[in-house]
């Protein structure tokens, strides 16, 4: 199809023409704002956690996370991160940044074709050895029970991908592109889309949803947004997807009000989403 042979290219170019702009503006991203309580941050899901932050760079993985981790008093669940087409992980620099300031670590890989998924867990045995080693700030401070997988475009199918493994909890694609079998994934899925987006069509992203009817399944079309809004500053994007990581990896009720049961709050929320569906196993 004319859009697989497009797809490449037009992600590749856009993607490294917006990469600086996913390297200059993280600052925001590195803690809480002045004054502000831990537990106020962290119920705004779109503002910066609790968290200051620190960011290690490596030859596989790049490593977003709680900067002061080894003297935490909690394991911090795993997102897994896999790029778009040609991408690094400083294209998308500010929104790991913001999962790390409430709480998480991310685990991102750095190749630029992610859609194997290779690299990606790659990331969830470093982080393995890291916390089995007395040495590393990371020792007995990963929650390896809790991981996550998320990913932009061909990182997005990536996540799909990496969802079949069985260290994964939950999957949560952003504009995935076509590489990928849901079938192999037995974990809840949060599946987004940009209503404007020209590259990854709603439309493809809605057919993931749909052959999605094995697993706790939810539809999210951001309105407005087109395949980049993601890029540098995520904006929309933020908010729902820390909430989806802090419900399904950390246990937070009123993140998951946001997504299950009658009083869904992104099922009523008409000036962020175009389009949201959720299936019968995600409706409950």
């Amino acid at each position: 199809m004319l859009w697989r042979k497009l797809l490449v290219p037009l992600t590749s170019l856009l993607l490294l023409l917006t990469a600086s702009a996913g390297a200059g503006s993280a600052a925001a991203s590195t803690g809480s704002p002045a004054g502000a309580s831990a537990e106020a941050a962290a119920a705004d899901y779109g503002a910066p956690g609790p968290y200051a932050t620190a960011v290690e760079v490596g030859a596989v993985t790049t490593l977003y996370y709680p900067r002061d981790i080894a003297t935490s008093d909690r394991r911090h669940p795993v997102i897994v991160w896999g790029n778009g087409t040609f991408a690094f992980p400083v294209v998308y620099r500010d929104l790991l940044l913001h999962w790390a300031s409430q709480g998480f670590i991310v685990a991102a890989a750095n190749t630029p074709q992610s859609n194997l998924g290779i690299s990606m867990r790659a990331g969830i045995d470093l982080l393995t050895r890291r916390n089995a080693d007395h040495s590393s700030p990371f020792y007995d401070r990963v929650d390896l029970e809790h991981i996550g997988a998320s990913g932009h475009s061909q990182g997005g199918a990536a996540a799909i991908v990496v969802g079949a493994d069985p260290r994964i909890d939950t999957i949560l694609p952003i504009q995935p592109g076509p590489l990928a079998d849901i079938d192999d994934v037995h974990v809840p899925a949060l599946l987004l889309a940009g209503q404007n987006d020209s590259i990854v069509f709603p439309f493809l992203v809605k057919a993931f949803y749909n052959d999605a009817d094995h697993i706790p399944a939810i539809y999210g079309e951001l309105r407005g947004a087109d395949h980049f809004t993601v890029v540098g500053d995520p904006g929309p994007f933020a908010a729902p997807t820390t909430a989806w990581f802090k419900a399904q990896l950390m246990g937070d009720q009123t993140a998951r009000a946001q997504f299950f049961g009658a009083g869904c709050g992104i099922c009523t929320d008409s000036g962020t989403w175009s389009d949201v569906r959720r299936n019968g196993l995600a409706s409950r």
